[in-house]
């Protein structure tokens, strides 16, 4: 009998012969009835999807079946995985099945659609354009043409919106190392954001300036300040007569005559240049970028470097007189993400505190 040949043996009867084409003929109407049965549950929905890819790989595994009929199971596959959203298998079993049966234009809407769902727009494109060859009337694959250019041109898009804002973070990056300065960690966050400097055309540094009144700690800011600005020509506008009084200063001691400008000497740790990139480039498009092209991992950059801001720090005060610049490059002036200056009144009792180092920011 033909059951018991040995594998790759040809028969040598009629009756061998005979059992090989019986077997052959109930294993073909097996896989025929495995593909209908799948069929059906797909059908059934998505809680027999399972069965369906059940029995398609059935169907596909008798391997008695013509390579069209093959590349239709492996479609079929690809489908339900589509559905569940298996898309990487999907793509494997709709490339198969275009292997198989090349003008399966079914199998190649669907390597398409797999293809877009796992974000591989040119392999959704070519596999669309293969399509539309073999059926250039199919309107399932002309949409999805559609919806594909659209992605493109998001995608587009975005990568341009990205290349502008680390364009931007670079040009800043180099004109705070052109100019000396050094930025730490930003401090404050839940009053400053994300405001960050700003190069204008001129090659100018616009900075956003935390003023914190260190009395009571309530703050002001100074949205826009040029670094070629002095400090006098912004405080006498917000502290001028016509300008109402501070709603917590019941003494009014915070006088234009009575207040002064400090900066934290030596606090913080200077960033190395890539962590300073992505800090400039919190909340834009390239927020989530892993690595920067050009920039770098510096070997030290976990390392500690400079001072801790803690008790008894010390307090150097403001020349109103000089500009945001001269202020800024000071050796030891560490800018906390963005400069933050102490307002303190020398009317107030406060100020011997203070001057006397007995107050600390809070951590």
């Amino acid at each position: 009998m033909a059951l018991w040949m040995e594998a790759g043996s040809d028969p040598t009867t009629e009756s061998e012969k005979a059992d090989l084409e019986a077997i052959a003929a109930l294993k073909q109407s097996a896989a025929l009835e495995l593909k209908e049965k799948g069929n059906q549950y797909v059908k059934m929905g998505k809680k027999h999807y399972s069965d369906a890819i059940d029995c398609y790989t059935r169907a596909i595994d008798q391997k008695v079946l013509s390579d069209s009929e093959h590349s239709i199971l492996f479609s079929n596959r690809a489908h339900v995985n589509l559905l569940l959203g298996n898309y990487r298998r999907a793509l494997m079993d709709a490339e198969e099945a275009i292997k198989l049966f090349p003008e399966n234009v079914k199998a190649i809407y669907r390597a398409a659609k797999a293809t877009l769902s796992l974000n591989l727009l040119a392999e959704a494109k070519s596999f669309c354009e293969s399509g539309l060859e073999h059926d250039p009337n199919n309107e399932e694959l002309k949409k999805l043409a559609k919806q594909i250019d659209s992605r493109r041109l998001e995608h587009e898009q975005r990568e341009a919106q990205v290349s502008r804002a680390v364009a931007e973070a670079k040009g800043l990056v180099s004109a705070i190392e052109d100019r000396g300065l050094k930025i730490g960690k930003a401090m404050f966050r839940e009053l400053t954001g994300l405001r960050k400097p700003a190069l204008d055309k001129n090659n100018i540094l616009h900075w956003p300036v935390l003023l914190l009144y260190a009395e009571v700690m309530s703050s002001d800011f100074i949205e826009d300040f040029c670094e070629t600005d002095m400090f006098l020509a912004h405080l006498d506008i917000m502290f001028s007569e016509s300008c109402p009084p501070l709603p917590w200063d019941k003494q009014k001691n915070y006088t234009r005559e009575s207040i002064e400008l400090y900066y934290e000497a030596g606090s913080g740790v200077c960033l190395s240049k890539l962590k300073l990139l992505h800090c400039l480039l919190e909340g834009a498009a390239a927020s989530n970028l892993e690595s920067i092209d050009g920039v770098e991992k510096d070997a030290s950059e976990d390392s500690n470097h400079g001072i801790s801001a803690g008790k008894g720090s010390k307090w150097v005060k403001v020349n109103e007189k000089r500009t945001l610049h001269d202020v800024l490059k000071e050796p030891n002036f560490i800018i906390p993400g963005i400069p933050v200056f102490y307002v303190v009144s020398k009317s107030s009792s406060f100020y011997k505190e203070f001057k006397a180092g007995k107050w600390a920011p809070p951590p």
